[in-house]
C-alpha cells in the first residue's frame, strides 16, 4: 500500500510550537503552505534534538570550502517567528525523524514518520482509511532552518525550572526531592 506523503517543498510556515503548561505540554511540529496545514506530535527531546541537529549541518556546510551557497552564522531577524500555532489537528505522533541536506535546492529535509504500533494493526484499512500509512517531509531554506532551530530551543527551554539540588524539573505543584546518596 503507497504512503500518504504530506510533502512541503517551500513551506509558508515551519515552526515546534507546545499547547499545554509546563509539565503537561505536548510538542508540534506545524507546517503551513497556503491552506495547507500538518500538525505532528513529537517528543520533546525529539524537538531539541532536531534543532541541535540542524545546527550541526548548518555549521559544518559553513566550513565546507567548496560550499557555493551562502549559510547564515546566526539567525536572519526577518525570518524570527514568535507566533504562536495555528489550530492544531494531530496528523499522527511522530516516531522515526530523519534529517538531510538537499545540495540541489540549498535546503534542509526533514522526515517524519509516525509511531507504530504492529501488534495493534492486523493490516486492514478502517473505512476512512486511518491505519493508512503516512509521511511527512519538509524542505526549508538554510535561513528558514537556523530560525526554525533558534525558535525550538527557545520553546524546548521554556518548559519547567530544574531543581538546584536533584536536577529533575519542579512541578508547577511543588517539588519533593531526595538527594542522592553520598
Amino acid at each position: 500500500m503507497p504512503t500518504r506523503v504530506h510533502e512541503f517543498s517551500w513551506p509558508d510556515r515551519v515552526v515546534i510550537g507546545t499547547l499545554g503548561l509546563p509539565g503537561a505540554r505536548t510538542f508540534y511540529l506545524q507546517v503551513r503552505a497556503g491552506k495547507q496545514v500538518v500538525s505532528i506530535a513529537l517528543e520533546k527531546q525529539q524537538s531539541a534534538l532536531l534543532a541541535e541537529k540542524i545546527d550541526e549541518i548548518l555549521d559544518e556546510l559553513i566550513t565546507v570550502q567548496s560550499n557555493p551557497f551562502s549559510i547564515p552564522t546566526g539567525t536572519p531577524i526577518e525570518l524570527v517567528d514568535n507566533d504562536p500555532l495555528e489550530a492544531v489537528q494531530e496528523q499522527f505522533r511522530t516516531g522515526i525523524m530523519s534529517l538531510g541536506w538537499d545540495p540541489t535546492t540549498a535546503q534542509i529535509v526533514i522526515e517524519a514518520h509516525p509511531i507504530t504500533d504492529d501488534d495493534d494493526n492486523d493490516g486492514s484499512l478502517d473505512e476512512d482509511g486511518a491505519n493508512e500509512p503516512e509521511m511527512l517531509r519538509v524542505r526549508i531554506p538554510v535561513g528558514t532552518a537556523r530560525a526554525f532551530a533558534k525558535r525550538t530551543r527557545e520553546i524546548v527551554g521554556a518548559g519547567r525550572p530544574m531543581c538546584p539540588l536533584c536536577g529533575y524539573p519542579v512541578d508547577a505543584g511543588g517539588h519533593t526531592c531526595t538527594l542522592p546518596e553520598v
